[in-house]
């Protein structure tokens, strides 16, 4: 296998975490980094801190993760199009629709891989949760519930919570349960002074009437970040923190103590908790968009997340916002390309 040259813009938060995988990949070599704002985690090791993306570009490389903020994944991301460049960019692949679908146009136009880093998807615990369900495990689907909350992370300025936190969520209900969204209703809140929303409530409907519901806020001491589906069979719980994944059955055996049988309402089953490989979901991510790039991408939980399926994550979140500004039910325009 040739060695992929690869390129990393942004060295904050994330921007370190992709340095040390792309670093471990086989066949890829990190062999420049770029941040206006220089190395605050000293991640470059010996490489020069370049500038800026055409500094980058003109190094030669041959994939590039895109890690910094939002605002400018358009920006960054339309330059190493034009130049020819693999690239995956962080979630969410941009700030608006229309700058997502410029994006994925660009891509497109130019023949070469560009992907968005949804890790979610990655999660062995989702992973495995999706292969359940594809397998029909859990009977017919009624509802999916998230919860996704913790204290603000300094690291975000240029989006609220439901672009930063929430596209986590709607992206991973999407694609286990292979569906897209119909419409949402929303509430936001601004509790803590900054200029976008910090907490959010979103009641969903999927595309075959899956009922769905994110809890989503920056305000919680303690972090969780859990996702329950509920159906015919009992209901999966999905802990991405732990990356545990557990099924609560529905039971078959009476309960024979009447007043405990009232106030269960359906009855307790078997509980079980799977032992499941637990890789570091960036290392399956980063190993997918290598793969990509060298034409090995294989469907499903092996694939990377496509432009179009990033765009489609964008619009629902927009949908997220309008619904709160209006107070109303919004139907979701676009649905993904292929969700994967």
């Amino acid at each position: 296998m040739s060695v992929l040259r690869a390129g990393l813009i942004g060295l904050g938060m994330m921007g370190r975490h992709h340095a040390r995988v792309l670093r471990s990949l086989e066949g890829v070599e990190l062999v420049a980094v770029a941040d206006p704002a220089g190395d605050p985690h000293g991640v470059a090791g010996g490489l020069e801190v370049l500038p800026d993306v055409e500094k980058l570009i003109a190094t030669g490389i041959d994939m590039c993760v895109v890690a910094v903020p939002t605002a400018f994944h358009e920006e960054v991301g339309l330059a190493l199009a034009e130049a020819g460049v693999h690239t995956l960019v962080e979630k969410p692949l941009a700030s608006s629709v229309e700058a997502a679908a410029r994006l994925a146009e660009a891509f497109d136009k130019a023949g070469v891989v560009g992907c968005v880093g949804h890790i979610e998807r990655y999660n062995p615990a989702l992973q495995n949760l999706r292969a359940r369900l594809e397998q029909g495990e859990l009977g017919e689907i009624y509802q999916v519930v998230t919860r996704r909350q913790g204290p603000f992370p300094n690291r975000v300025a240029d989006v609220g919570v439901v672009k930063d936190l929430a596209t986590h969520d709607i992206d991973s209900t999407a694609w286990v349960t292979q569906r897209s969204y119909r419409s949402v209703s929303a509430r936001t809140a601004h509790k803590s002074g900054r200029q976008h929303e910090d907490l959010v409530a979103v009641v969903g409907e999927l595309s075959d009437g899956t009922v769905v519901n994110h809890l989503v806020n920056w305000l919680s001491p303690m972090k969780e970040r859990v996702t329950v589906v509920t159906g015919e069979r009992g209901a999966f719980v999905a802990d991405t923190i732990s990356a545990d994944l557990t099924f609560h059955a529905n039971g078959v055996q009476p309960l024979e103590w009447e007043a405990m049988a009232s106030f269960r309402g359906v009855t307790e089953g078997d509980m079980i908790r799977y032992a499941i490989p637990k890789p570091e979901p960036l290392r399956t991510e980063l190993t997918a968009f290598r793969d990509a790039v060298l034409g090995r991408e294989v469907p499903g939980t092996g694939a990377v997340v496509g432009m179009w399926e990033g765009l489609a994550i964008v619009e629902v979140a927009e949908a997220i916002l309008a619904s709160a500004a209006e107070g109303r039910t919004v139907d979701v325009r676009l649905e993904a390309r292929r969700v994967g």
